[in-house]
């Protein structure tokens, strides 16, 4: 049978986009930045990119003969991928809670949000910022708040050491430091 004539599946589609496992009975916690940045990124695919695709793919399809009208074929398979990203983003949004960490500034304890400064048992420091599954970003030295690094050292505070599974064995891990951003003052109008 002709591919023209299957049907592909919603399920297919979301496969690129799977959400990554959360524990059961927790949230998707996100930071106040890390939300906005999905929020903006869904609104220009709903408002701006989806709208110029589709008025291509109007065009296109009067130009007669879409089996090979370039324009057509790849406006269509565009708008798949834009259909299942905004699929994708809604399930996120829906699910977020956004959690500030600048409510935590001024405290030694990790929560949410914290940037930690630690050392391993050979002495190597490295900072990291524990941030949502959907925002963090390893290259910057973004952690997501469920990965085993975050999962050990959350609830810390400076000074203490905490165990860490490995796949080369346990590691003892000692907190340097934790910061959080500085609340942003908001001026009242007068």
């Amino acid at each position: 049978m002709s591919k023209a004539f299957t049907k592909e599946s919603d399920a297919d589609d979301d496969e690129e986009f799977a959400l990554p496992a959360l524990p059961q009975g927790t949230r998707n916690y996100m930071t106040p930045q890390g939300y906005a940045r999905l929020r903006a990124e869904f609104m220009e695919l709903l408002d701006v990119e989806r709208p110029k695709i589709v008025e291509t793919v109007s065009w296109a399809a009067k130009n007669g003969d879409r089996s090979e009208n370039g324009d057509y074929l790849y406006g269509k398979k565009r708008l798949r991928e834009i259909d299942r990203r905004l699929r994708f983003l809604t399930k996120r949004l829906d699910i977020a809670e956004v959690a500030d960490p600048s409510l935590h500034y001024g405290r030694d304890q990790i929560f949410f949000g914290a940037t930690v400064t630690y050392a391993n048992s050979k002495g190597e420091e490295r900072t990291i910022t524990i941030k949502g599954i959907d925002e963090s970003d390893s290259l910057l030295g973004e952690v997501s708040w469920v990965s085993p690094i975050a999962r050990a050292l959350l609830k810390a505070r400076e000074g203490d050491e905490v165990p860490l599974m490995t796949p080369g064995g346990a590691e003892r891990l000692e907190v340097l430091e934790v910061r959080y951003p500085a609340p942003v003052s908001v001026k009242s109008p007068n």
